[in-house]
């Protein structure tokens, strides 16, 4: 398949916020909150006059993920992606050109980055960022390239990108915190342990009560906090099936369907391989599958047969 020039006829709304946008941040808000309190502590009791101004700072940042020079920064240093060459930059636009006419967005809005990866895959991060892997760059024909591109364009324009970032954002203070807290407890037990098994009894008599205790107390934070990892998980699975609709409706239906067939028929190959080799394979069990923010490949293509149907 090629792609010519074409007048790209742009929509009044480039942009919005779905269903699974806003439900990713509402999940993420016992997190946001949890994370505030951390913050606002911690800045009242080294500033106790001007405590709200990191308090402040903090929330304000989340506008640093639609800051362009911060969205190049986070592409290089923290994806690891790198700019296209000339070449790649051509194939590319041809692609991307035709993503963007079909859906009726400006293009010029995003940038394009690649992921030196051997892995058939592609990235929406940020507000602005669509990412494709080398090994998906050099291997796709155009019309399945135009696929995976009109798929990350859906989480542009349903807004999953940019809220998965500003979730993240907002409760890293709180997770890391939580994960502190877990590693001091494993060390403190750790070195009880080391002395008596009835200095590591009493401490977990004296902590476990305490645990419980908060846990009560304050189960309308620590619930969903808990829980929230599944529903988040859920919801990105949502999303992934968002913008698979997205990507058939501009009528990529047939492109997508074949990529996620390889991409199923990889896996299953490198779990033969891998058998045949006599090494273990580890399937995901039923908790590891609750929290995988991906459907199934069969999942995926069952949901685009209305689409195929429709061309048939």
């Amino acid at each position: 398949m090629t792609f010519g020039p074409r007048r790209v006829h742009l929509k009044e709304q480039q942009r919005g916020a779905d269903a699974t946008t806003i439900g990713t941040l509402l999940l993420h808000v016992p997190g946001f909150l949890c994370s505030l309190a951390l913050i606002a502590g911690v800045s009242y009791m080294l500033l106790p006059d001007l405590g709200w101004l990191p308090t402040a700072l903090w929330i304000a940042s989340g506008a640093l993920a639609f800051h362009r020079p911060t969205e190049s920064f986070f592409a290089r240093h923290v994806l690891g992606f790198r700019y296209p060459t000339l070449q790649e930059r051509d194939r590319l636009a041809a692609a991307w050109r035709e993503v963007a006419a079909r859906a009726g967005v400006d293009g010029r809005a995003y940038e394009l980055w690649i992921e030196e990866s051997e892995e058939l895959n592609a990235y929406a991060a940020a507000g602005h960022i669509v990412g494709v892997t080398r090994f998906s760059l050099d291997h796709l024909p155009n019309g399945q390239l135009a696929a995976v591109l009109a798929h990350e364009l859906g989480h542009h324009t349903g807004g999953h990108a940019w809220s998965s970032l500003l979730g993240y954002w907002y409760s890293l203070p709180g997770r890391l915190a939580w994960a502190a807290l877990r590693t001091v407890t494993r060390l403190v037990f750790l070195v009880t342990s080391r002395f008596s098994a009835a200095a590591t009894g009493l401490l977990f008599l004296v902590l476990g009560p305490l645990v419980l205790f908060l846990t009560i107390s304050l189960w309308y934070l620590v619930l969903p906090v808990l829980i929230a990892p599944y529903l988040l998980a859920a919801v990105g699975r949502r999303s992934e099936l968002r913008a698979d609709r997205h990507a058939a409706a501009l009528g990529f239906a047939p492109m997508l369907s074949e990529v996620l067939s390889t991409m199923h028929t990889g896996e299953r190959a490198a779990e033969a391989a891998a058998l045949q080799a006599g090494q273990q394979v580890h399937r995901p069990g039923i908790l590891a599958g609750l929290l995988s923010s991906h459907p199934a490949y069969h999942t995926r293509l069952h949901h685009l047969e209305p689409y195929l149907r429709q061309r048939g």
